[in-house]
């Protein structure tokens, strides 16, 4: 049994592995952002810290849930702050699961054209200019914290989810 926590700047493409991901682990997907439209918020117009700190609360106790059941639990969420994901880690450790990170990582520039791209195209919610600025300044990289490591150009990889998900197996024996 294992939690995984999906890791990256907005549009590096963590929604798209964490989907492919989830298939291979046959874990339920928390998405934070999906609770955040549940409560009526959209994470990319900016959402209060308090309001965050529900959202999380909310997903904790739905991947218990889940990890108390027996299943896997991919959090499809940015992962940043650290403290975020010491939360997730407490989650994992009171279940008894494994617990990792998956990182997502793009360039300032790739990540710009994808955001521009989303504002023509409108696959997805938008993140306004100040919202993404304050991301990218605040993001805790876990590069200290053994992550697995997924370049934003292979978030719709098979072969690369298939890998990631063998070495997160490998630490739930």
């Amino acid at each position: 049994m294992s939690l995984t926590v999906m890791c990256g700047l907005s549009f590096s493409g963590k929604s798209t592995f964490a989907a492919l991901l989830a298939e291979r682990l046959d874990a339920e997907i928390i998405s934070l952002d999906a609770i955040n439209a549940e409560r009526g918020l959209d994470g990319g117009q900016g959402i209060p810290l308090e309001e965050w700190g529900r959202t999380n609360d909310i997903g904790h106790a739905r991947a218990a849930t889940a990890l108390q059941a027996g299943r896997a639990v991919v959090v499809d969420d940015t992962g940043s702050p650290r403290f975020i994901r010491e939360g997730w880690r407490e989650v994992a450790a009171s279940a008894r699961a494994s617990f990792s990170i998956v990182w997502v990582q793009i360039d300032a520039e790739r990540q710009r054209e994808r955001l521009l791209a989303n504002r023509a195209e409108q696959q997805r919610h938008d993140v306004i200019d100040e919202v993404m600025a304050a991301h990218v300044d605040g993001f805790e990289d876990p590069t200290d914290e053994n992550p697995f490591v997924v370049d934003a150009d292979d978030a719709r990889n098979p072969a690369v989810a298939e890998a990631i998900a063998t070495g997160i197996r490998q630490r739930s024996r």
